[in-house]
């Protein structure tokens, strides 16, 4: 540097500035880490010095590969300054930025040069402004954190286009307007509390897999994701409203949902209230003349109902012994139906039972609920629809809410994704749930009354009170806590296994969809499997992708139904999800030599349940094995799981109360 430097002057040339002088000398890479610094590192607290041509990959935050910054991370570094412009942008091969925890203010400058970046992290600082455009255009962008800065402004819509997101936070800014419609499928990060926000928020399959915390402290944001009504409220279970389009929206649901079919009200604009008037005279006119001619109908007929009344006391006894022989049959067959549903016995009825039990099934489910098994009617449709609800949450096969009624009762009410049941018939549905409805077992939610019209489902179960599996596995439990006790699992699988092994023995139905968000936990905190058999109804085109890694190979990607095997597959998933708190897309691809001492490592081993662990390993091992055929039945795994619990007994390793 001095030598070029006294070139120059002997040459006669002015010095250089300090940017010409490193642009002769140095790699472009190496000025633009120098320039930013000169504007964000007021303090001096970056020590960046350069002796050889290479020495900026050594610098702290660089990190290089082949000769060009790919990295760069400066996490709480104290950096107080401006993010000028034309600096880090010219880094064209960054993949990583990194400016969080520090003291940097302004605006961010144009950053649509940096067409490698994937990671973009400036939050915990006071940048300010709208937001960022040029970031619209990084589409390589996988994580992007603005949050606890001055930004403000609408959230841009085109940012939903950046399709690669996976962590999004906004949260702590000033920004205002409405939510755009997120809906990228790889986001499972996302957060926009603590903003300005108003309207409801989009119900896109992406946002609703969040909670609300993922949008608290905006005042002005509602909609069913967050349990919050907009200005115009509307029952939950049916959108749009089971009854005519028509139909006034201040009309309460269950009279809309009771009226279908009926007419729905015109709405009158004012300029027609004259006409409407005069058409109100002239109807008025004609209903008096109907009234009028009724009456004198009905005085013809009575004439002639008392010339006939010898003959019609005739007739009237066999009649009424007819009518009392169809009231007969009606109820017989009835008792007789269920009689062999109780039974298991296949009966003989006459062709005229048969015909009157369908008529009653009929009339029982038009346009109101289906009460299954051996429950009476306890409430109406009406009554549900104006049930307070509150969402508990989405799934594969639709959205889960807990439904509180006028008299107190509780339930929990699946309405299906019209969408993915579509190609199921309404006879399909209805012999779906008849078959389910016999399912009766500790281990099984049981599925209380169903209902459909117009392309509405629900299925009512009965209500759990201490949430899902999944929510004890991973909800509320922080990332460095250690897995369930092992007696929790074993337990847990026990519960599981029972409910799994009856569905397969006693009805011949699988499962389809098992998982730890469809395993419940009741008053007591044993585990009931829910949504069974329901995959039956999915169109298995649009399978959502956090199920995938439940589900056996041989049924993904492909046309193949799920069988009582692949459900094995799905229980020996679950059962290492127990044993170690990972989310099955968080699980290796081992072999089942190695999956001990994975299980050890995540759990921090300390030997004092080997034997357990290793047998309670084993067992998902097996269930989980790529080839089917390999995988034992389900019965054979109930077994295995009460092979260990009898072992753990024998060795007084059970708490006590154990059963």
């Amino acid at each position: 540097m001095l030598l070029f430097l006294l070139f120059l002057i002997f040459a006669g040339a002015a010095p250089p500035s300090f940017s010409q002088t490193t642009s002769y000398l140095l790699p472009s890479d190496a000025v633009s880490l120098l320039s930013f610094k000169s504007k964000a590192d007021l303090d001096n607290k970056l020590l960046y010095l350069i002796n050889e041509r290479f020495d900026y990959c050594q610098w702290q935050g660089v990190k290089c590969a082949q000769g060009r910054v790919v990295r760069f991370v400066l996490q709480g570094f104290s950096l107080r300054g401006t993010f000028a412009p034309y600096t880090l942008s010219r880094l064209d091969q960054l993949r990583v930025l990194s400016l969080q925890n520090n003291s940097l203010s302004g605006p961010v400058p144009d950053l649509s040069p940096l067409v490698n970046l994937k990671s973009l992290f400036l939050s915990h600082n006071s940048f300010s402004g709208s937001f960022p455009p040029s970031i619209l255009l990084l589409h390589r962008l996988t994580v992007l954190d603005l949050s606890y800065n001055n930004f403000t402004g609408n959230i841009p819509v085109q940012l939903s286009a950046l399709d690669r997101l996976s962590l999004l936070r906004l949260e702590w800014n000033r920004f205002y307007g409405s939510l755009p419609p997120f809906n990228q499928s790889f986001l499972v990060s996302f957060n926009v509390s603590g903003n300005n926000l108003t309207g409801p928020i989009p119900v896109t399959p992406t946002l609703s897999k969040f909670d609300t915390s993922s949008f608290s402290l905006n005042p002005d944001l509602c909609g069913e994701i967050i349990n919050k009504a907009c200005t115009r409220v509307r029952s939950p279970f049916f959108d749009p409203p089971l009854s005519s389009s028509a139909t006034s929206p201040a009309a309460p649901l269950g009279q809309s949902a009771q009226a279908e079919g009926g007419a729905g009200l015109a709405v009158l604009s004012p300029s027609s209230s004259h006409k409407h008037r005069r058409t109100t005279a002239i109807l008025g006119f004609a209903a008096g003349v109907s009234v009028l001619i009724v009456s004198l109908l009905c005085i013809f007929f009575s004439l002639v109902k008392k010339q006939n009344k010898q003959v019609n006391v005739k007739e009237k006894q066999p009649a009424a012994a007819t009518s009392a022989t169809a009231n007969s049959i009606h109820t017989n067959s009835i008792e007789d139906a269920k009689a062999t549903r109780e039974s298991g016995e296949v009966t003989v009825t006459s062709k005229t039972q048969e015909i009157e039990v369908q008529k009653v099934r009929r009339l029982e489910k038009s346009g109101g609920l289906v009460f299954c098994g051996e429950k009476r009617q306890m409430y109406t449709l009406e009554q549900l629809m104006r049930a307070s609800a509150e969402l508990l949450g989405r799934g594969t096969m639709g959205t889960t809410y807990k439904a509180v009624l006028d008299n107190q009762l509780i339930v929990t009410v699946k309405r299906l994704d019209a969408s993915k049941s579509a190609s199921t018939s309404s006879d399909a549905f209805e012999g779906l749930m008849e078959a389910l409805s016999g399912l009766r077992h500790p281990k099984l939610v049981p599925i209380m009354a169903y209902f459909q019209a117009k392309g509405e489902r629900l299925v009512i179960y009965d209500y759990q009170p201490n949430g899902s599996l999944f929510n004890l596995i991973h909800g509320s439990r922080s990332t460095r806590a250690k897995p369930l006790h092992w007696t929790s699992c074993l337990k847990i699988a026990e519960d599981v296994a029972q409910g799994l092994a009856y569905i397969h023995q006693e009805s011949k139905l699988i499962h389809g969809n098992l998982k730890s968000s469809n395993v419940l936990l009741g008053a007591d905190f044993e585990a009931c499997i829910t949504d069974y058999c329901l995959a039956a109804l999915a169109d298995t085109s649009t399978e959502d992708p956090d199920s995938t890694a439940c589900k056996a190979p041989e049924t993904r990607n492909s046309s193949r139904q799920a069988t009582a095997i692949s459900d094995v597959y799905a229980f020996g998933v679950l059962l290492l999800e127990l044993l170690t708190g990972k989310h099955p897309s968080h699980h290796p691809f081992l072999a089942p030599t190695d999956m001990l001492d994975w299980v050890r490592k995540v759990r921090e081993y300390d030997g004092a349940e080997d034997d357990q662990l290793g047998m309670l390993t084993e067992v998902a091992s097996v269930c989980s094995l790529t080839s089917p055929e390999q995988r034992p039945a389900m019965w054979q795994v109930l077994k295995m799981i009460h092979e260990i619990k009898e072992s753990a007994m024998v060795e007084d390793n059970a708490p006590p109360g154990y059963s």
